[in-house]
C-alpha cells in the first residue's frame, strides 16, 4: 500500500488527476466531477444492462430495454458526513425510476434499491432555496412497498471489476 502521509499536496492532487484519468479510460467515470455518480452509473448500468443517457440529460442517466428513463444517484457515507441526502432533483416527473446506491468511505457498496418515481415524490420535500427536491436514503426506504432491494447485483459488478 502507498504511504500518502509522506506525500505533499501537490502530489496528492496529482495521484487523484491520475486516478480519475485511469477510471475515465477504463470507462467508469465519464465527467471530471467527484466520482460518486459515475461510479453509481457505472455499475447499475453493468448490472441491468441499461444504457446511458447523454451526460447533458436532465432527468434520467439511463434507459433500459423498455424504454423506461432511469435517475441514478449514489451517496457516499463519509466518516466527516453521514448525512444520506442525495444530490438536488429537479424534475420528479422526468423519470420512471430512481436506482440509488450508498457507499462507505472506500466506495464499497452499502446497500442499493430501485423505485419508481411515485415512491420518491412521496417521500421528497421541496427546497425553495435550490428550486430541487430533497430525498433522503435512510434504511426505511427499503421497508416501503414496491422498492427493490439490489444491493447483490451491483456488488456483483463490484466483485467482477475487482479481479
Amino acid at each position: 500500500m502507498l504511504d500518502l502521509t509522506t506525500k505533499s499536496i501537490p502530489q496528492l492532487l496529482s495521484y487523484h488527476a491520475e486516478i480519475l484519468e485511469e477510471l475515465r479510460r477504463r470507462d467508469v467515470v465519464r465527467s471530471a466531477n467527484n466520482p460518486t455518480g459515475d461510479l453509481a452509473e457505472y455499475l447499475f448500468c453493468a448490472a441491468f444492462g441499461w444504457d446511458q443517457a447523454a451526460n447533458s440529460e436532465k432527468s434520467y442517466d439511463a434507459v433500459d430495454s423498455d424504454g423506461l428513463r432511469i435517475q441514478i444517484k449514489g451517496r457516499r457515507l463519509h466518516r466527516r458526513n453521514r448525512s444520506r441526502q442525495l444530490s438536488a432533483m429537479r424534475d420528479l416527473s422526468g423519470f420512471d425510476v430512481l436506482a440509488a446506491v450508498l457507499f462507505d468511505d472506500d466506495y464499497k457498496i452499502l446497500r442499493a434499491a430501485m423505485m419508481s418515481s411515485d415512491i420518491v415524490r412521496e417521500h421528497s420535500r421541496f427546497t425553495p432555496h435550490t428550486n430541487s427536491f430533497r430525498f433522503l436514503l435512510r434504511d426505511s426506504i427499503w421497508q416501503l412497498p414496491g422498492v427493490t432491494d439490489v444491493t447483490d447485483s451491483l456488488r456483483a459488478v463490484e466483485q467482477a471489476s475487482a479481479a
